[in-house]
C-alpha cells in the first residue's frame, strides 16, 4: 500500500511517444467512469495496444498480470493488485470500453483484450468470422471463444452500479450457476419488476434445489390466483416481496 505522494517533475524537452485516444472517451466516458481501478485499467490498455503494431492488436492478461508496476498501482488497503486489474477489466467490460476474447491455443488458454473501437470491432468479427489466415502470429490450431455478456452486464444494465462486494458476490455466483440460468434468472427478475441481486440469487438457489423446471408450468396456473403470484417468488423472500 503507497503511503506517500510522490510528485513529477513534468515532461521532458523534446520529442515524445504519445498514445491516442479519441476525444469522445474524455467527452463521453470519463464523466461517467466512478471507479478509479477502472480508470486506471482501461488507460493502461490504450496505452498497451497503442504501442502494438499490424493488424492484430489486443492486450493480452498474462501481459497485464506481468506488469509489476501496474499492479502496484492498483493496490489498496483491501485489494491485492490482481484482483483489482480483473474487477477494473470486469467492469470496463460492463460498461462497453472493452471488448474480450477467450482464445484457445491446444491445452493452453490466453484472455485478450481490445478497445471498443472500430479495429478491435473488426478483430473481433474476424475471430469470429473464422478469418485467421489474416492474422499471421496466430497458429491454425487455435479456437476462439468469444466472451458472452457477462454476469455484470446483466447486472448494471438491469439493477445498477456495480460495487466490490456485489461484484464478488458475482463472480461467486458464476462459479456456481450455469450462465444461461443466470441469464434467465435476470430475466424472471425483471418481469416481475424485483430489481434486486438477492432476488435473482434466491431465484438460482431454488432452481439449484428444485430444479429449474420442475412444478407446475406457471401458464398452467389461474391468471389471478395466490399461487401464481408466488410462483416465481423464491423460498425464504415471500415476507418481503409485497403481491
Amino acid at each position: 500500500m503507497k503511503d506517500k505522494m510522490y510528485g513529477f517533475t513534468g515532461f521532458p524537452a523534446g520529442k515524445l511517444t504519445t498514445t491516442p485516444i479519441p476525444n469522445l472517451f474524455f467527452s463521453e466516458l470519463l464523466p461517467l467512469i466512478d471507479n478509479l481501478t477502472e480508470l486506471k485499467v482501461t488507460l493502461h490498455v490504450f496505452w498497451l495496444i497503442g504501442k502494438k503494431r499490424g493488424a492484430l492488436r489486443y492486450a493480452r492478461l498474462e501481459e497485464l498480470l506481468n506488469d509489476d508496476r501496474l499492479l502496484d498501482g492498483l493496490i489498496t488497503a483491501t485489494t491485492p493488485g490482481e484482483a483489482a486489474l480483473r474487477d477494473g477489466l470486469e467492469r470496463a467490460m460492463a460498461r462497453g470500453m472493452l471488448l474480450h476474447v477467450t482464445v484457445h491455443r491446444g491445452e493452453a488458454t490466453e484472455e485478450w483484450y481490445m478497445v471498443n473501437s472500430p479495429n478491435g470491432r473488426e478483430l473481433l468479427e474476424k475471430l469470429r468470422g473464422g478469418e485467421l489466415d489474416l492474422l499471421a502470429d496466430i497458429a491454425e490450431d487455435v479456437q476462439l471463444q468469444v466472451e458472452r455478456p457477462t454476469i455484470f452486464v446483466l447486472y448494471e444494465q438491469n439493477i445498477g452500479l456495480l460495487t466490490p462486494m456485489i461484484a464478488e458476490e458475482l463472480r461467486d455466483a458464476e462459479k456456481h450457476f450455469p450462465a444461461d440460468w443466470i441469464a434467465d434468472a435476470f430475466r424472471e427478475a425483471v418481469a416481475l419488476n424485483k430489481r434486486s441481486w438477492r432476488y435473482v440469487l434466491r431465484i438460482l438457489e431454488r432452481w439449484r434445489v428444485e430444479g429449474k423446471d420442475s412444478g407446475h408450468a406457471r401458464d398452467e396456473i389461474p391468471e389471478n390466483s395466490e399461487a401464481r403470484r408466488r410462483y416465481y417468488i423464491p423460498k425464504g423472500y415471500e415476507d418481503l416481496i409485497e403481491h
